[in-house]
């Protein structure tokens, strides 16, 4: 039975980007196929007739209103135009290149004006051919921008197509180089703008789907967890459905029992089920998922498995059953060679770029504050290795005997020790640490190859002597100057959340999940979120 990747409860219940994927309790559930960890669909325009919609699913009377909500299939058909709109855009940007770069005779200009006009039917085929109205196709930025590109090879295709036929002998590399380049990048800046905008709606709760939770174990209140801490996924987590009564959590409760759960659905105007497979005897999922489906709802399995990314998970089938194959990840060789590469690359340009910051923040330090400018500090590395990190000072030199008294201010769980308005620091150790200046000087430390660009927080060795051997395994790689702690949440994230996500890292490992997490790191850096 296909299962998803657990570190992401989050990624069970990803929302998807598209409007098609939203099927909200107001407006009803459309009959789709069963989908592993996610609830996202495509919009059915059929039950949309002469402006008005049939009543489904969760549009019976008694259900609670939704303030402004926006149907699905508007929001589809105010996608399509954007898109269009993007096409057309970006083929007036090649024709202003062109005519910059090599201008043409006006009656090429004509022509290649009537060849363009292919380009909007050829990118609506090549949509739909590769699902860019689904929302279960387009989860992820990497998976539409791929959808994306291949919908505008089609258009081109296409494109040329017309042109050969045509036997039109004219037809200018440049151009077509141009529109291809134009649309690719108006496009993406325009889903772009989409994506934001479906978060902003779904956070707002004018995109909202009530859902039940099948399952009662301490994997099933995880999940609803995760739906409370993440309302920009658009889902409404109405109750529990099982055997066990584990009383209110969250403010849900359960409902009944998994015999009744159709008539449940029915009642509390649910869309879908998200079923804790740790909770449910395997007899009972194929039931429920055959009788769901086939009843128009949406139905996601989410197992205890935790950590892995869902791009290395692979579906086989095995007499009937279904296996997932978990694909290794590959750390050394010639993948270890591009990550030293990368960091020292790096590392280098930003110390020569930031040389002069440094030596202004370095002597503001002196000035203002007795002390060394520079702060030392054992850590602990890669294979329990110790090592010296280096930080620009921005506390007091009792900094460290002042702890114990301060420990009762501690706002995070754990070995961790944050407070938000510290004593210690200094007032130009504020405007430092805010901008992340401080951690600077840390780029020698990546230089040495003590430290990574990427990878878990460095950790203290009084915390790691609090470890379990669960956590433990994030020294199997360099501790980072950013990581997905830092840009997923930094001081703000829990113990537990920071353990998580520096275990996924480590697990999942890539250059371009690298690259990824350098790219995030910019505006978190530049807003000073998330900074204490």
């Amino acid at each position: 039975m296909p299962v998803n990747s657990g570190t992401e409860n989050l990624r069970t219940v990803k929302k998807g980007l598209l409007p098609g994927g939203n099927r909200f309790r107001h407006i009803g559930c459309r009959k789709r196929a069963l989908k592993v960890g996610q609830l996202a669909a495509g919009t059915d325009d059929s039950q949309v007739v002469q402006g008005t919609r049939r009543r489904r699913r969760g549009d019976e009377v008694g259900a609670d209103p939704v303030v402004d909500a926006i149907a699905p299939s508007s929001l589809k058909r105010r996608l399509i135009l954007a898109d269009t709109v993007a096409v057309m855009f970006g083929v007036f940007v090649a024709f202003g290149f062109q005519a910059i770069i090599k201008p043409v005779p006006t009656f090429i200009i004509a022509h290649h004006l009537a060849l363009s006009l292919t380009l909007v039917p050829g990118f609506a085929i090549g949509a739909i051919y590769n699902k860019l109205y689904q929302a279960r196709a387009n989860e992820r930025p990497m998976q539409e921008t791929r959808n994306v590109l291949n919908a505008i090879g089609v258009a081109m295709g296409l494109l040329i197509l017309v042109a050969f036929l045509w036997q039109y002998k004219e037809l200018s590399r440049l151009w077509i180089m141009l529109v291809a380049i134009g649309t690719a990048v108006s496009l993406l800046v325009e889903r772009r703008i989409a994506r934001t905008m479906f978060d902003r709606l779904r956070s707002e709760r004018r995109i909202l789907r009530r859902i039940v939770i099948v399952g009662t174990d301490a994997h099933a209140v995880r999940l609803l967890h995760t739906y409370e801490r993440n309302p920009e996924l658009g889902y409404e987590v109405v109750g529990f459905v099982g055997a066990d009564d584990i009383g209110v959590r969250g403010g849900v409760e359960l409902l009944g029992p998994i015999d009744d759960l159709e008539k449940i659905l029915e009642a509390e105007h649910a869309c879908g089920v998200v079923v804790s497979l740790a909770s449910v005897e395997a007899r009972n999922v194929n039931m429920l998922a055959r009788k769901l489906t086939d009843g128009g709802y949406h139905v996601a399995l989410s197992s205890t498995l935790r950590d892995i990314d869902v791009t290395r998970l692979r579906p086989q089938q095995l007499d009937g059953r279904t296996m997932i194959y978990i694909e290794p990840v590959l750390r050394d060789g010639w993948h270890a060679l591009a990550k030293r590469v990368f960091d020292v690359a790096v590392a280098s340009l930003i110390l020569i770029l930031t040389l002069p910051v440094v030596l202004v923040s370095m002597a503001m330090i002196k000035l203002t504050s007795p002390g060394p400018v520079l702060f030392k500090q054992i850590r602990v590395g890669k294979d329990h290795e110790v090592f010296k990190i280096l930080k620009l000072r921005t506390m007091g030199t009792d900094a460290e005997d002042r702890k114990a008294e301060l420990a009762e201010l501690n706002e995070v769980d754990g070995p961790l020790f944050k407070i938000t308005h510290d004593p210690r620091v200094t007032s130009v150790g504020r405007i430092l640490r805010k901008l992340s200046i401080d951690e600077l000087p840390q780029l020698l430390c990546v230089i040495r190859g003590t430290m990574s660009m990427v990878g878990p927080r460095p950790a203290l060795p009084d915390e790691v002597l609090e470890w379990d051997d669960e956590i433990l395994d994030r020294l199997r790689v360099p501790p980072g100057l950013t990581g997905m702690w830092q840009v997923s949440g930094r001081s703000d994230s829990s113990f537990e959340q920071y353990k998580r996500l520096d275990l996924y890292y480590v697990d999942n490992w890539s250059l371009a999940h690298d690259l990824r997490i350098c790219w995030k790191t910019v505006p978190v850096v530049l807003s000073g979120s998330g900074a204490s």
